[in-house]
């Protein structure tokens, strides 16, 4: 492995992962062979190169997988390992914040919060910024995965996402808020000693 890869096999797994916000046993998908393997593809960041345990397109080369959340969550980046070769989807479509997960014929006359295309011949976990607003607060998200390099399958190992989760930033925010209030609220001697590091003026 390069320095290069291995750099950002540590970026993209550190405490920025948001593993434990998904709701697993709620994750669910259209169109698979094995409908329970929706589940299958979240999975711990140090199971992500495990390719015994994937989803399968069905009839065509269309997914959808919808990964609801079991707090808000903001998300920063997606984490995918999708097929290679024929198998490889190359589009993916994201919608944020559906209550049930979209049929495909939902998906065809909605506008998706995002379209992408995917990276083909990706050998491992491949992170895509997500910036748009939308994503600050999420609740779940349904991906549209579609066109598939062989035209008739599409197959995904990995699904993932980089974020924070909205209770642990109002915490944080909260406690900003407070601390300044107290500062505010202290007599302004005590501030003027606070600044000089505690010592004590004498006024003449």
């Amino acid at each position: 492995m390069s320095n290069e890869n291995s750099v950002a096999a540590t970026l993209v797994g550190d405490a920025t992962n948001i593993y434990g916000a998904i709701d697993r046993d709620k994750v669910h998908g259209l169109n698979l062979t094995v409908p329970e393997d929706a589940k299958e593809l979240i999975k711990p960041w140090d199971q992500r190169d495990d390719t015994a345990k994937f989803a399968e397109s069905s009839v065509d080369d269309q997914i959808i997988i919808h990964v609801p959340f079991a707090e808000g969550v903001k998300i920063k980046a997606l984490l995918l390992k999708t097929g290679r070769g024929e198998t490889t989807p190359r589009r993916l479509q994201i919608f944020v914040n559906y209550p049930q997960i979209i049929d495909f014929s939902d998906a065809e006359n909605t506008k998706p919060h995002i379209d992408m295309a995917l990276l083909e011949g990706e050998s491992g976990v491949t992170e895509y910024p997500l910036r748009k607003p939308v994503f600050s607060t999420v609740s779940s998200l349904s991906l549209f995965f579609s066109d598939s390099v062989g035209g008739d399958m599409s197959q995904i190992y990995y699904v993932g996402f980089k974020g924070e989760l909205r209770n642990l930033q109002k915490d944080a925010n909260e406690k900003m808020d407070i601390r300044a209030a107290n500062a505010a609220d202290a007599p302004i001697v005590d501030r003027l000693q606070e600044k000089s590091g505690g010592q004590s003026t004498t006024a003449r």
